[in-house]
C-alpha cells in the first residue's frame, strides 16, 4: 500500500533564491499538528503575502500563537517569507517592516514506500520530444533518456566515492547501494547481488510492465557502467515482491543468489 501526502507549491518565487532541499519528515511533522495545518490552509486560501495579524484574525487565534506556528511552517519549508511595510509611511516613526508569509514555491510529495513518478514522467516526456525531433522510435528514445538519467546517478556515485576516497570494488559497490537507497530502491546485498526491494515506479510497472522495466534496466545499467569498477551489471530478473532489476556479478545471467529475508515493498 502506498500512503501519500501532497503539498502543491506556487510557480513563481518573487525573485527569491531557489528553496533549500525539503526535509519530508519535517513537512509531515509540521502539518500533523491540527492548528498548524489550519494556518497553512489559511495562508494558501489568501493567495498573497499575508501578515501574522491577518492570519491570526482569520483563524481567531492570538497573534503570538499564529506567529509560532507560521514560523514552524517556514522552518519546514512550507512557507516563504518576505519583509514589507504595510503602510505608505516612511522615515522615523514609520515602524519596522512587517514579516509576511506565502506558500513556498515547491512541491512536496511524501510516499511510503518511496515512489518517484515525477522522474518517470520526466523521462517519458523527454523521450516523446526526442522521438519527435529526431524522427526516431519512441521506445528507443525512452532507452536513451533512461541511460542519460543513469549517468546522472553515476555522477552522484562518483561524488560520494571521491568524498570518501573509495577505490576498492567492494567499497564502490557500497556506494552504489547508498545512492540507490537515496533514490528509493531500498537495495540489499545478498550473495554478491544487489536486490532492489522497492520499485520507485511501481504503479506504472503494474500497468505497463515491459515499458517501465525496460526503462529501469537501461537507467541502472547506465549508472553502474558509467560509475565503473564495481564488478556489477544490471539485468532484468523479475522476482515476486522486488524490483524487476537486480545488480549481479558482471558477465553473469539472471541472479541465482538467495533472496534476502523479508521480501520487498514493490
Amino acid at each position: 500500500m502506498t500512503h501519500s501526502f501532497d503539498v502543491a507549491g506556487i510557480s513563481e518565487n518573487d525573485g527569491q533564491p531557489p528553496p533549500a532541499p525539503v526535509d519530508h519528515v519535517a513537512v509531515v511533522g509540521a502539518l500533523a499538528e491540527p492548528t498548524r495545518r489550519s494556518l497553512y490552509e489559511q495562508v494558501v486560501e489568501m493567495d498573497d503575502w499575508v501578515s501574522r495579524d491577518q492570519v491570526a484574525d482569520a483563524a481567531g487565534l492570538p497573534r503570538a500563537t499564529a506567529a509560532h506556528h507560521l514560523d514552524r511552517l517556514v522552518d519546514a519549508g512550507l512557507l516563504a517569507i518576505t519583509y514589507r511595510r504595510l503602510t505608505d509611511r516612511t522615515g522615523p516613526g514609520a515602524g519596522r517592516p512587517a514579516k509576511l508569509y506565502r506558500r513556498a514555491p515547491r512541491d512536496v510529495v511524501v510516499t511510503l514506500p518511496p515512489r518517484d513518478y515525477e522522474l518517470a514522467g520526466e523521462l517519458l516526456a523527454r523521450a516523446v520530444l526526442t522521438a519527435s525531433s529526431e524522427k526516431t522510435d519512441v521506445l528507443t528514445a525512452v532507452q536513451q533518456e533512461a541511460a542519460a538519467e543513469g549517468r546522472h546517478f553515476a555522477e552522484e556515485m562518483r561524488e560520494l566515492a571521491a568524498r570518501d576516497d573509495e577505490t576498492d570494488p567492494h567499497a564502490r559497490r557500497d556506494v552504489v547501494v547508498e545512492v540507490l537507497a537515496e533514490h528509493g530502491y531500498e537495495p540489499v546485498l545478498g550473495d554478491g547481488t544487489v536486490f532492489l526491494r522497492n520499485c520507485p515506479f511501481h504503479r506504472l510497472s503494474q500497468q505497463h510492465r515491459e515499458l517501465v522495466c525496460d526503462l529501469n534496466v537501461h537507467l541502472l545499467s547506465s549508472a553502474v557502467e558509467a560509475f565503473g569498477d564495481t564488478g556489477l551489471s544490471a539485468r532484468l530478473d523479475p522476482r515476486e515482491g522486488y524490483c524487476c532489476v537486480t545488480l549481479g556479478p558482471a558477465g553473469g545471467g539472471p541472479s541465482g543468489g538467495a533472496e534476502p529475508e523479508g521480501g520487498g515493498a514493490t
